[in-house]
């Protein structure tokens, strides 16, 4: 098998990619690109088909990271209003509503480094609800203990979303409250906890091929692919240090869910935050290209979301439906 294939020489899914190697797939022209990522996503997925997942912020602003494409900071002036930690009533309604919107995931994200004390026990009652209605569950809390971890896979959590945002070499032009290896621990920590694991990055950090493709390489070199990565278009957000950020060529971004098709087979590659100022031909070469599951609602936590019209008129006229 070549490395195009995205399968290790003895027909397994690869956990041995080199930079140098990933870098290439980047700089291949771009319909041989994209007619290989849509060839090992068929032999994975059927390509009309599509997850769609739901995303609800349970407790809104002050965080104490200074990650400079976050609203939700405490560092920046973005004039976002400050929210409580939910109910958990009001959060199982959301997910009794998400539910009869499509979704069959919800997820719940916390402006937290990480969870602590009371508001974790209220955070492992939110799984337990949504979790009865039938959904699956998801969270990004910040980082966690191994602990913790098991409490919420005992809760009934599914999925544990902590994305590595970009490549090592990149991160630290992108927080300092927090290492690259923190990420990769607690990623770690969710993995040893038998919950599946949710990362993937961001594109628009002012990062490079080099970059993009080192984020890539550390998700598909982990003992496990992550089940679902996320790739999210950033959004410059007034108050936040991106806020003037040039916006990536949109066959860049188109690339970088093929290369990340490519390289996890086997994964569900969501196409994430940024896709309300996507254009629709846009999204369709991000579903060729291997991009398997969005998430429904007019809001990502903070910013806006494709509405729900827009997107059955979109599946409709390609031809996709709910999985």
């Amino acid at each position: 098998m070549t490395a195009a294939d995205g399968t290790a020489r003895d027909g397994g899914v690869r956990h041995d990619w080199a930079a140098e190697e990933v870098e290439e797939l980047f700089a291949l022209p771009f319909m041989d690109l994209l007619f290989q990522a849509h060839t090992v996503h068929r032999a994975h997925f059927d390509p009309s088909r599509i997850q769609i997942s739901r995303l609800l912020s349970i407790k809104t602003g002050a965080c104490p990271e200074d990650c400079k494409y976050c609203p939700q900071s405490a560092h920046y002036a973005t004039g976002l209003e400050k929210e409580k930690l939910l109910q958990v009533e009001q959060v199982v309604q959301a997910a009794a509503q998400a539910k009869a919107d499509g979704a069959s995931r919800f997820c719940m994200g916390a402006a937290w480094r990480g969870p602590k004390g009371e508001d974790f026990d209220v955070a492992l009652a939110m799984v337990e609800g949504v979790k009865a209605l039938g959904l699956e569950t998801c969270a990004s809390f910040g980082l966690l203990s191994k602990e913790q971890a098991h409490r919420l896979k005992d809760a009934g959590l599914d999925y544990y979303n902590h994305n590595l945002d970009t490549g090592a070499g990149h991160y630290g032009e992108i927080i300092s409250t927090r290492t690259y290896q923190d990420r990769l621990d607690t990623l770690e920590n969710v993995r040893d906890a038998g919950l599946h694991v949710c990362s993937g990055g961001i594109v628009g950090l002012g990062e490079d091929t080099g970059d993009r493709a080192e984020m890539l390489t550390t998700l598909a070199n982990m003992p496990k692919h992550p089940d679902s990565v996320p790739i999210n278009l950033l959004i410059p957000t007034p108050g936040t240090p991106l806020a003037d950020s040039e916006a990536p060529d949109p066959f860049d971004f188109v690339r970088t869910i093929a290369v990340a098709r490519i390289m996890m087979p086997r994964s569900f590659v969501r196409l994430s935050a940024g896709r309300e100022g996507m254009s629709e031909e846009m999204q369709a070469l991000c579903f060729f290209a291997g991009a398997n599951s969005v998430f429904c609602g007019e809001r990502l936590l903070t910013a806006r979301n494709a509405s729900p019209t827009s997107d059955r008129s979109l599946f409709e006229k390609l031809g996709l439906a709910p999985l």
